[in-house]
């Protein structure tokens, strides 16, 4: 089969959709304010290339799924929850201004849904291709996770619509990443009259700090970092409780082995003090093999376009690991994600919806 005609993209009818996506907040955990945000995502779906895009209820929210039908051989994968509260869009609503559009969301990620909306609706031919927008991306993807591998094994290749990685490289490769919980449990006393009667869940916190900090091997690109440490009552009481968050980002499947057996080792170190863990890594490491031939495929088409191995997690992360191509960081060009500087540069959204064009007639047509 011949690879399809696609016509040229529009900036402006881009920027349209944008601010029609930006402009219905759509915070995670806020089930309320999901399920508009998805009636909107799903009507610019369907608005520029028909069909009919479905609402998958869930706990956590609507996720949007469109599919153009034919057998289906690549899934185009993002999400539309967003990091931050509503009000924020009052605060800083959608402008564009000196070649930026700025707003909750613009660049992580809606920026990244309309460019691969409007890519492929330049395409006169869009069978095969369908659509999976989440609702939970940003705390976990625990309700979405198996209807993003189903449909990614069902489809055989996966471009993740996340924001460009600096410059706006495609991200080839990503970190395992999750997030643990240490809970101390200790016995409390007056600090004053009694002290050692009690068993300090403080101290014992401060202990298994630095053993979970022992863990990491930034060498091998595992961190381990401590980041929320909770203790104490009153000033005058032995804290009873204690409770230490940790992130962790691991680039291989051994390394995440080994720091969940860590975990799992850790021991109290004051007599009669009890430990507890939760949590994990619950994104596998996305390895580069995992883009590479999808990556080679991009740079043909945009030629001096770089890849880059990125820190944070994706729903990519989760394809890749079932062996499915997987290339990320195809969305739009800009930064400052989850930070109230985030922006989107608007004369590179069209060069990123042709490259999402492309790269569907490629994994089709060959």
């Amino acid at each position: 089969m011949t690879k399809q005609r696609t016509v040229q993209v529009s900036s402006d009818a881009m920027i349209e959709d944008l601010r029609a996506l930006v402009e219905v907040e759509s915070p995670s955990r806020d089930r309320d304010a999901l399920a508009a945000s998805a009636k909107v995502v799903a009507a610019v779906i369907e608005n520029r290339l028909g069909g009919h895009a479905v609402l998958v209820e869930s706990e956590a929210g609507p996720h949007v799924h469109w599919s153009a039908g034919g057998d289906p051989k690549v899934l185009i994968l993002g999400h539309h929850d967003t990091v931050f509260p509503l009000g924020t869009l009052a605060r800083r609503p959608f402008k564009v201004e000196d070649g930026h559009a700025t707003g909750p969301g613009v660049f992580d990620m809606l920026g990244g849904l309309v460019q691969a909306v409007h890519g492929l609706a330049a395409l006169d031919d869009r069978s095969g291709v369908e659509i999976l927008v989440t609702a939970d991306e940003e705390v976990g993807s625990r309700t979405s996770r198996a209807l993003i591998e189903e449909r990614a094994l069902a489809c055989g290749a996966v471009l993740v619509l996340e924001g460009a990685a600096d410059g706006g490289a495609l991200k080839t490769g990503r970190k395992g990443c999750g997030t643990y919980q240490v809970s101390v449990k200790g016995r409390a006393s007056h600090a004053g009259l009694e002290p050692a009667a009690g068993v300090n869940a403080l101290v014992e916190a401060s202990y298994q700090v630095l053993d979970i900090a022992g863990i990491g091997r930034p060498g091998t690109g595992t961190t381990v970092t401590p980041t929320v440490a909770s203790a104490g009552t009153l000033d005058n009481v032995v804290p009873a409780e204690a409770v230490v968050v940790v992130d962790v980002r691991v680039e291989s499947v051994a390394e995440e082995e080994r720091v969940e057996a860590a975990f799992a080792a850790l021991t109290p170190h004051l007599d009669e003090a009890e430990i507890a863990v939760r949590g994990g890594i619950g994104r596998p490491p996305m390895p580069e093999s995992a883009s590479a031939e999808l990556f080679a495929v991009a740079r043909r088409l945009l030629p001096g376009l770089e890849g880059r191995a990125v820190g944070g997690g994706s729903d990519g992360n989760f394809t890749a690991a079932l062996g499915v191509p997987t290339l990320d960081g195809l969305g739009a060009v800009g930064g400052g994600a989850h930070a109230d500087h985030e922006y989107l540069v608007v004369d590179a959204m069209a060069e990123r919806a042709e490259l999402v064009a492309g790269l569907v007639n490629a994994i089709r047509f060959g």
